[in-house]
Order: structure tokens, then C-alpha cells, then sequence
């Protein structure tokens, strides 16, 4: 940063060299309040910062943008199973070393699905639903998570 003025100042932060530094801490998942401390400023400086100059704003909206994918990513992987393969050094009873590949996998979520459904398909799968019959009324429909788990493992 300059010289001319503190850590905290939000000029600094608008230079190339500050607004990559911003968007590497939302990048490595870093919340607002830890971002703030390392500015050297406080959290409700922040939020005005990102009100105020919107290359500041775009920076942590860009940088958090990587790591929610990858989020996503785990989390679908998660939801629907997976299959890795694990290496091992064995080593025989007469001091030779040889590698065993062990294929294995990682059952489907049902906690990682009702997650993802919840939120990717609140219409379909929110705790309660709405729907609205011919008479303008309104009927409550209580969707339990037991309920959800026996209707993921029944398909």
C-alpha cells in the first residue's frame, strides 16, 4: 500500500494491487469481519466501502463467487456418492515394496440431498408448503424431514 496514508484507507484498496488482495481473502472464504480486521478497519466500514465504490464491492463478490462453486460442488458430490480410489505402500514379508489400488465409495447423503433439495427446490421441498385451491383458501402441507428421508431412500 501507499506511503501517503494508513492501511485503512479505502483509496489504497482501489488499487489493482488491493482490489486482488480483496478478491484472494473472499477467494480463500474469509468472512467480511475478517477482511475488515485485515484492512485494518471495522466490519460497518466495510459494508459502506461496498455501498460506496462498487470495483471494491465486485472484488468479494467475484473472489467468493470461486469458493461458493466449489461449495456447491462438494456438496453435490456429496448428495449424490462418489467413488475414489485409495493408494497403498505395502510391504511384503520379504521387505519388498509394492502399491495396491483400492477402489471405494462414498454412499449418497441423504442429509446432503434434503439440504440441496431445500434450497434449490424450496416449491417441491420446503418444510411447509402453500398451495391454493379453486375457493381462493389456502391449504398448509407440513413436510417433516423424517418424511424426506423415507421418500429420497424409497427412489
Amino acid at each position: 500500500m501507499t506511503k501517503r496514508g494508513c492501511k485503512g484507507k479505502y483509496h489504497d484498496w482501489l488499487t489493482e494491487e488491493g482490489l486482488t488482495k480483496l478478491e484472494g481473502w473472499a477467494r480463500d472464504g474469509l468472512t467480511d469481519e475478517q477482511i475488515a480486521h485485515n484492512i485494518g478497519i471495522a466490519v460497518g466500514t466495510l459494508y459502506d466501502w461496498k455501498n460506496r465504490f462498487p470495483e471494491f464491492s465486485e472484488a468479494l463478490k467475484k473472489g467468493k463467487e470461486v469458493i461458493d462453486i466449489q461449495v456447491e460442488n462438494a456438496l453435490l458430490k456429496r448428495a449424490l456418492g462418489y467413488e475414489y480410489e485409495e493408494t497403498k505402500v505395502m510391504v511384503d514379508a520379504d521387505g519388498k515394496k509394492r502399491v495396491e489400488r483400492i477402489k471405494k465409495q462414498v454412499q449418497p447423503d441423504v442429509t446432503a440431498q434434503i439440504f440441496w433439495l431445500k434450497n434449490r427446490r424450496p416449491d417441491r421441498w420446503r418444510d411447509k408448503q402453500e398451495l391454493e385451491t379453486t375457493e381462493n383458501t389456502k391449504t398448509v402441507i407440513v413436510r417433516g424431514e423424517d418424511e424426506m428421508r423415507k421418500a429420497l431412500n424409497e427412489k
